[in-house]
């Protein structure tokens, strides 16, 4: 019990910190331009527009990595993987495998619960073009570090696209001096040295879905692998 509340109040205080970050200039002009200029179809709404934690169980087996918030998505409603496109994609494929309660992720307040998962990204700030600059990772990774150390029942790693597939691996190779090649694809699994697995999955963007890369069937039938590596 006291193991479990000192990991909560290390995850509120990572959140502040990460929340309070003004590190790279660039990203801060831009989250701030679009929190001020928003789109039109949102022009009466609030925008978080700081940085973003991760979100879910902490004590959840599976952890998800997306590249960053959605300038309109996350950045908008202080949620990762929150109120945009990618998000309803990737929550309808959830809420199949019954990994969250529910097949949308609309707002902060909607009800939104994951099953033994925990989402984050490896940036904490909307880069311009969704493009980050080498600097940008390298300044967000302590902050994408501590939180990945926080989850104690971690078994598998699913990154969503390339970036998160390279924050993964930057990981491992600080903490645990892991150089082996690893290749960012499609199902592609790699066990870890704490035998933790690593799980590259098609981020879920609608470039991809249109272009059919990635379908509902594809990254259900991933996800149910994932579970059986639990």
């Amino acid at each position: 019990m006291l193991t479990e509340q000192k990991n909560n109040i290390n995850f509120n205080n990572l959140k502040k910190n990460i929340t309070a970050c003004n590190k790279c200039s660039r990203l801060v002009s831009f989250r701030n331009k679009i929190s001020k200029e928003k789109r039109k179809q949102y022009s009466n709404e609030k925008y978080w527009g700081k940085p973003i934690s991760g979100f879910g169980d902490y004590k959840g087996k599976i952890l998800f990595v997306g590249l960053a918030p959605a300038a309109h998505g996350g950045t908008r409603t202080g949620r990762v993987f929150t109120g945009d496109k990618s998000s309803s994609f990737l929550y309808k494929c959830l809420h199949k495998v019954k990994i969250s309660n529910q097949p949308n992720s609309v707002h902060l307040n909607d009800g939104l619960k994951l099953k033994k998962a925990y989402i984050t990204t490896a940036l904490k700030c909307v880069p311009p073009g969704d493009k980050p600059l080498k600097n940008e990772l390298e300044n967000c990774f302590n902050f994408f570090n501590k939180e990945i150390l926080l989850l104690n029942n971690l078994k598998v790693i699913v990154a969503l696209g390339k970036v998160a597939f390279d924050a993964c691996k930057q990981f491992y190779k600080h903490n645990y001096h892991f150089n082996e090649k690893m290749i960012f694809g499609h199902e592609k699994i790699y066990k870890l040295p704490n035998n933790i697995f690593l799980v590259g999955c098609y981020h879920p963007s609608p470039r991809n879905v249109n272009t059919g890369r990635i379908n509902e069937k594809k990254m259900t039938n991933l996800f149910r692998k994932v579970l059986k590596l639990v």
